[in-house]
């Protein structure tokens, strides 16, 4: 472990032992306000603990920081806001699906998907090669918020 993160680990086991006058200093420190007297002990420990973690290895990226900046001023605006769950995998992820008996592999290669031997561009291709029907390859798969895996 470099010293860096040496010294930091060891900052950061030092954290629980602190009394909560010694957090709430340290939260004013770090953050540059007082803290809310009813914020409980071991949420201080876990934002300090954040706070130092974030000025040791960098915080949210710019490009992350301007999302957060247009979703706060729609919000603000009265807008709302759609939410969507991607879901990412690594390459090398199988994704396991019986149909009519048959068991079906699909192996995540980057940017397609390998299913008996070859490549696809996506689920939805994969799972209409399957079923000979039109069906959304990540419900298919499973995969789709909410649902569970499908039937065959």
């Amino acid at each position: 472990m470099p010293k860096a993160n040496a010294l930091l680990a060891a900052d950061l086991n030092e954290l629980g032992g602190q009394g909560t006058d010694e957090l709430r200093q340290r939260w004013t420190d770090l953050f540059g306000v007082a803290p809310s007297p009813r914020i409980s002990r071991e949420l201080l420990v876990r934002a300090i603990a954040h706070r130092m973690q974030e000025e040791a290895h960098g915080g949210l990226g710019t490009s992350c920081r301007r999302q957060l900046a247009r979703l706060t001023k729609t919000l603000g605006e009265g807008g709302s806001l759609e939410v969507l769950q991607t879901r990412s995998f690594k390459p090398g992820t199988k994704l396991i699906r019986e149909w009519k008996g048959k068991v079906h592999e699909v192996v995540i290669a980057g940017g397609s998907y390998i299913w008996a031997g070859q490549h696809y561009r996506s689920l939805s291709q994969i799972a209409r090669a399957i079923t000979g029907t039109r069906w959304s390859g990540p419900r298919f798969f499973g995969l789709e918020a909410g649902q569970g895996p499908a039937d065959g």
